[in-house]
C-alpha cells in the first residue's frame, strides 16, 4: 500500500521551488560571498536577498537575521549567550516541556552556576502566564519559551510573558522551529528579543536555520573566526542553503493562507479516529495549538508498536525506546498523564499536500492496527534499570 506521510513536525520535504532556487549556487554561482569580484558579489547579494525574505516572514529587519546550521545552533547562540549578558543577573526561566535543544542548554548553564527556574505546564500543555510572571524576577537574565511544543502542538502565551520579562529587564528567547510557516509569527507582536528558526520544518533543507536577534541586543558568539553574520556566526556562508531558506520563507507567507485547509484535514483525521477508536484522547490544548498537529493516546496499546504494525502510516511517538525497553514521553508525563496511558501516544502531523483521502485512509489503518494490538499485546509499562 502507498505510504501516507504524517510526520511533518519531524521534517518536511524540500519544496521543488526551493530546490530550483538553490541549484544555481550549487553549480555555476559558487562564489565566496566575501570575495570582491563579480562571482563573490552575486553570492553576497543572494544571501542578503534570502536574509530579507526570512526577516519579512517574521516582521524583522534583515540586519536582525543570522543564518545558522539549524534551530539547535540558533537556540544555543541565543540561550547560552543571552544568559551571560547581564553580569548581575544569572537566573534562566524556562518551562518543563522544552525541546532538547533548549533543555540541554539550560542544563549546561545550571552546571555552570546559573539558577534555572522551570515553570510547570497545566494539563492542557500551556503554562499559566501568572506562574511564569512570578518566576521572572529582578535576578532573571533570560526567559526562554518554546512557541509551539513539538510533540503536542500547544502554543504558549509568549507575548504575555515577554511583556513582563522585558519590563523587569530580562531578555526573551522563543523557539519557533515548529510554529514558523504553520501560524503567523511576528517578533514585535510576540515581544521577543531572539527567535530560533529551523529550515527543515518549513520545506527547506536540513542543515540550515536562522536566529533573529533584536537590534541593540549584544550576544557573545559561540564560535570565533572572521566577521561573517555580524561576527555572531563566523565561517564562510552556506550560500545555497541560505538561499533555500529564504525561498522557503517566501513560500511560507503564501502557504499561511492555506492553514485553515491544513487544519480541516487534521480535524477530519481526528474525527475519523474518534469514531473508530473509542476512548482515544487528544493531548494538549483543544484550540491554542498548531493547526496541523494531533498528539493522540490510543487506549490500551503501545503507540510504538502500533506504528510498527502500521508501516504504511509514517508518523512518530514521543517515547524513548531502547531495544525492548519502552519509556513514556517526558513531555506527556509533565502534563500529568499516567505512564501506562502515555505509552499509547502517536503524533500525527499533516502537511501542505496531505489530503482528506489521506486522513481517512490513515485513520482506518491505525484503527485496524489498534484493534489487532488490543487483542494480542496489552500495554505494559517498562522502565530502564537504574545504573
Amino acid at each position: 500500500m502507498q505510504p501516507i506521510y504524517l510526520d511533518y513536525n519531524a521534517t518536511t520535504p524540500v519544496d521543488p521551488a526551493v530546490v530550483d532556487a538553490m541549484l544555481p549556487y550549487l553549480r555555476a554561482e559558487f562564489g565566496n560571498p566575501s570575495s570582491a569580484h563579480a562571482l563573490g558579489r552575486r553570492a553576497h547579494d543572494a544571501i542578503e536577498k534570502a536574509r530579507n525574505e526570512v526577516a519579512t516572514l517574521i516582521g524583522a529587519s534583515p540586519d536582525e537575521i543570522i543564518f545558522t546550521s539549524g534551530g539547535t545552533e540558533a537556540s544555543n547562540i541565543a540561550i547560552r549567550g543571552g544568559a551571560t549578558t547581564r553580569p548581575r543577573r544569572r537566573t534562566v526561566v524556562t518551562t518543563n516541556i522544552e525541546h532538547p535543544a533548549t533543555d540541554a542548554c539550560c542544563a549546561l548553564l545550571k552546571r555552570g552556576g546559573h539558577p534555572v527556574r522551570r515553570v510547570a505546564t497545566k494539563p492542557d500543555g500551556r503554562i499559566d502566564p501568572a506562574a511564569a510572571k512570578a518566576a521572572v524576577r529582578k535576578d532573571t537574565a533570560l526567559v526562554t519559551i518554546i512557541h509551539a511544543q513539538n510533540e503536542i502542538g500547544t502554543l504558549q502565551p509568549v507575548a504575555e510573558v515577554a511583556r513582563h520579562a522585558r519590563a523587569v529587564g530580562a531578555l526573551v528567547h522563543a523557539d519557533a522551529a515548529q510554529s514558523i510557516g504553520k501560524v503567523a509569527v511576528d517578533v514585535d507582536a510576540l515581544g521577543v528579543d531572539m527567535l530560533s528558526i529551523a529550515g527543515h520544518k518549513v520545506y527547506a533543507p536540513k542543515g540550515i536555520g536562522a536566529l533573529y536577534v533584536r537590534n541593540g541586543v549584544t550576544l557573545p558568539p559561540l564560535l570565533v573566526g572572521a566577521g561573517q553574520e555580524h561576527g555572531r556566526r563566523p565561517g564562510t556562508e552556506n550560500v545555497a542553503y541560505s538561499v533555500g531558506l529564504g525561498e522557503a520563507c517566501r513560500l511560507a507567507r503564501t502557504a499561511l493562507e492555506k492553514s485553515p485547509q491544513i487544519g480541516a484535514v487534521a480535524d477530519h483525521l481526528l474525527r475519523q479516529l474518534e469514531q473508530a477508536v473509542p476512548g482515544i484522547v487528544l493531548v494538549g490544548h483543544p484550540t491554542e495549538r498548531l493547526p496541523n498537529t494531533l498528539n493522540v493516546l490510543f487506549p490500551g496499546v503501545s503507540g510504538r508498536r502500533l506504528l510498527q504494525i502500521c508501516p504504511d502510516v509514517l508518523a512518530s511517538n514521543g517515547s524513548a525506546c531502547h531495544a525492548d525497553n519502552e519509556e513514556p514521553s517526558a513531555i506527556l508525563l509533565a502534563l500529568g498523564i499516567p505512564p501506562d496511558q502515555a505509552l499509547g501516544t502517536v503524533r500525527l502531523s499533516v502537511g501542505r499536500t496531505t489530503t482528506i483521502e489521506d486522513a481517512t485512509t490513515a485513520a482506518a489503518r491505525l484503527a485496524e492496527g489498534w484493534r489487532s494490538l488490543q487483542q494480542s499485546e496489552p500495554v505494559r509499562v517498562l522502565r530502564r534499570a537504574r545504573r
